[in-house]
């Protein structure tokens, strides 16, 4: 079995070379900048219609991309975890070969669904700890097995599990994991302040968090960053202070008026006006700033396996057919990966 943790510097000469020859290039590590990679419905990973949006997320400049495998728990509170069916094990699988396919690296990003919730809320109550951290360290397993299986280079072990991430059954869970998956493994902090409060960084590869900080008007540019640096200044200290690098495992923002307040907000939770050019200045601001500190480690929140999702009416996530693509392919073309 190879270590795809010393490997992955062949995604840069082998970017559209065929699966298994994918590490046969020399030279630095090359950066796993990308998207986070949802599957739709309608448009499941291993058909000819997710392989052509894959293909057109290649045509950014990405070297990578995240599947994202659904866990699921009735309220935030409770005590049992279970994996979800929106993409069970086969589908990981087709959907790590499609992008090894297109020459891109695969990293496997398992999320919590709470309904009406999110997963930074998850608290088990005290009765039901221990079963919860037993139940998704068995879950965790299985997608390290699946993981392992599709030669997936890089595994995170939870995302935005600011609730329940510092108790010490971490140790353990990530030991697991290691004994099952050869690549590449992190953990997705909620911004800075889960980032300063996890204990279990040594046992990982890289210190990843998500960020959406409040950034301010949609005109305020210097507020915007402003905001970035403060986040990246302390995300730095504590990749320093484990001499970890950082990898920024979610930015975004709606194409929608007023999205630059509140970036975490969905659709769902406020109507407004599509704003194509806005999300584009947002994540051109975020490359940027970014650049500058030489942290090209980036996984932007979102695409989809549909090739026709997003669009000009679209005031979701998804840089999709929209304005911010272009300047995404343009960003990326002006760096090196």
């Amino acid at each position: 079995m190879f270590d795809r943790r010393t490997l992955l510097s062949a995604f840069g000469a082998a970017a559209l070379a065929p699966a298994g020859q994918l590490f046969a290039a020399q030279g630095d590590q090359v950066a796993l900048r990308g998207f986070n990679l949802v599957e739709t419905d309608e448009v499941p990973f291993g058909s000819a219609a997710a392989q052509q949006s894959i293909e057109m997320l290649a045509g950014t400049g990405a070297t990578a991309a995240a599947v994202i495998p659904f866990l699921w728990q009735e309220t935030a509170d409770a005590g049992d975890i279970e994996m979800g069916n929106a993409l069970p094990p086969e589908r990981i699988v087709a959907g790590v070969e499609q992008l090894h396919a297109a020459g891109l690296a695969a990293i496997v990003k398992p999320h919590v669904w709470v309904p009406e919730s999110w997963a930074g809320a998850i608290e088990p109550e005290a009765t039901s700890r221990s079963r919860w951290y037993a139940a998704y360290g068995e879950i965790l397993q299985d997608v390290a097995k699946t993981a392992e299986q599709a030669k997936a280079e890089v595994l995170v072990i939870g995302t935005e599990l600011r609730g329940v991430s510092g108790a010490s059954e971490w140790k353990a869970i990530i030991a697991k994991v290691r004994n099952i998956f050869s690549g590449r493994i992190t953990y997705v902090a909620h911004g800075a302040d889960e980032a300063e409060e996890v204990a279990f960084w040594p046992e990982l590869d890289a210190v990843a968090v998500s960020l959406y900080p409040v950034l301010g008007a949609d005109d305020a540019f210097g507020d915007w960053d402003r905001a970035m640096a403060e986040q990246l200044d302390r995300v730095e200290a504590v990749a320093r202070s484990f001499g970890k690098p950082v990898w920024i495992a979610e930015i975004g923002i709606r194409s929608a008026q007023g999205a630059a307040l509140k970036p975490w907000e969905s659709a769902e939770e406020r109507v407004s006006p599509p704003d194509m050019a806005l999300q584009a200045q947002v994540l051109k601001h975020w490359l940027s700033a970014l650049e500058a500190r030489g942290i090209r480690d980036v996984w932007i929140w979102r695409w989809f396996s549909d090739p026709e999702g997003g669009g000009p009416e679209d005031t979701d996530f998804t840089v999709q057919n929209k304005t911010a693509q272009t300047v995404i392919t343009q960003c990326w073309a002006k760096i090196p990966a």
